[in-house]
Parts: C-alpha cells; sequence; structure tokens
C-alpha cells in the first residue's frame, strides 16, 4: 500500500519539479504522484487532465507491475519510465547480447562435428563467441540507428533535445527485457524451437513499438515505421559488412 511508499525508493515523498512525473492514462505532466498529509495519511494524486489518479501502479505490486508491463500495458510502460528510477537499461541491454550470443554460439558449435580438446580448437571456440557477442551488438546497434533516423526525420520536433534522445535510448533498451526468454528457449530446448526464436523476436519489436509510442506520445503507426526502417537499416549494415568479407 502506501503505507510502504516512504522506504521503497521507487516514487519519492516529497513534491518534484514541474513535469517530473507523467500520469499514466493521459501522458500529461504532473507534480507529484500522491500528497503525505501526516500521521501515515497519503493519497494518490489526481491528474488534473482526466480527473483520473496519476499513477495507480504506486500502490501495486512489483509482480503485477511485470505482468502489465509483458502485456505490453502503456500505463505500466508509462509508470517505468517516467514515474520511476530505474537504472538497470544499460546492464539488462549486455545481459541480453550474452544471452542472444550464447544462442547464436550454440548453434554454431552444434553445427560443427569437431570434438578435438585441444587448446587450440578450445580458443577457437571462445573466440567464435565473442565474435556472435559483436554481430548481436552491431545488429541491434544499428536497429536503433535506423528507429532514430526515422523518428528524426519524421517527428523532427519530438526529438530536439539531448535529454529526448536518452529518454527514448533508455526506453528502447528496457524494452529488449523479451530477448530473457532466450535462456529457457536454451534449456528448453525441442523441435520447435525456431517457432520460439520467432515469437520471441515479434514480442520483442512489439515491446519496442510500445516504447516508442509511450515515450514519444505517438499513435501506433508512426513506431512501427521506424521498426520497419530500423529492421532495414540493420540488415543493409549487415549485407555490407559481409561484401566488404567480414564474416558476420
Amino acid at each position: 500500500g502506501l503505507e510502504a511508499l516512504t522506504g521503497s525508493g521507487r516514487a519519492p515523498a516529497r513534491m518534484a519539479a514541474l513535469g517530473a512525473y507523467r500520469c499514466i492514462e493521459c501522458n500529461e505532466e504532473a507534480t507529484e504522484l500522491y500528497r503525505d498529509y501526516r500521521r501515515g495519511v497519503l493519497r494518490i494524486s489526481i491528474c488534473k487532465s482526466c480527473q483520473k489518479p496519476v499513477d495507480k501502479y504506486i500502490e501495486y505490486d512489483p509482480v503485477i507491475i511485470l505482468i502489465n508491463a509483458v502485456l505490453c500495458k502503456a500505463q505500466a510502460y508509462r509508470h517505468i519510465l517516467f514515474n520511476t528510477k530505474i537504472n538497470i537499461h544499460g546492464k539488462l541491454c549486455v545481459f541480453c547480447l550474452l544471452c542472444e550470443a550464447y544462442l547464436r554460439w550454440l548453434q554454431l558449435q552444434d553445427s560443427s562435428q569437431n570434438t578435438d580438446p585441444d587448446d587450440l580448437i578450445r580458443y577457437a571456440k571462445e573466440w567464435d563467441f565473442y565474435r556472435m557477442f559483436g554481430i548481436a551488438s552491431l545488429e541491434q546497434t544499428s536497429f536503433f540507428i535506423g528507429i532514430f533516423i526515422t523518428l528524426w526525420w519524421m517527428t523532427p520536433e519530438m526529438l530536439k533535445r539531448k535529454s529526448d534522445f536518452i529518454l527514448l535510448l533508455k526506453a528502447l533498451l528496457l524494452s529488449t527485457y523479451g530477448k530473457l526468454l532466450l535462456i529457457p528457449a536454451v534449456i528448453w530446448e525441442h523441435d520447435y524451437t525456431p517457432l520460439c526464436l520467432a515469437f520471441i523476436k515479434v514480442f520483442v519489436l512489439i515491446s519496442n513499438s510500445q516504447a516508442i509510442r509511450v515515450t514519444l506520445n505517438l499513435n501506433r503507426i508512426l513506431p512501427w515505421f521506424a521498426i520497419f526502417f530500423g529492421l532495414i537499416f540493420e540488415n543493409g549494415v549487415v549485407c555490407l559488412f559481409q561484401k566488404m568479407g567480414w564474416d558476420v
């Protein structure tokens, strides 16, 4: 409940600066998430625009918030992106890339019949993992660059400040959490693994689309347009490096 908020670290009790928070329902700026009337009496703030609670999720258990985020609810995304202090996007991105690199490395080893325990072979296999990590990083970076270029071209007024770029990048990095599902896909390997990987890819793209939509307050079409060009740019960069003779 609200009584535990002052010690949870999810939402500071003091009134924030103007526009520090957002209403999860209508995306309007808010100065506070709740008000402390002292003596243990706390009350969720009401949005002046839509007359609904600014952020109902400050009362919810983190598991419920996670479930709502997995369901790609815009309100849950606004809560996480605007009304919480989460700084794990960098670590989450690296961990997701490691999962993707491991899966690619595992598929590469399955296609190789060489079981020689020689040190040189083991070194080559280790280098293959680093190469897979580099390729995964290159693809994701190209994908994000394609998205940024498209959005900057279509809606330049949305990305005027450096903080706008940083917020969108943070949202995109956080929305790649679906790649963590690659771990159980590898552990519980079965005949339908390619189908599972395709579903994971689609889920990550849906999450990316929702993150763009919520961050920039756009309609549903433009984020998908940006993602489409992001995929084209990603594949174009990979093809370019392949033509240059790189083993990508």
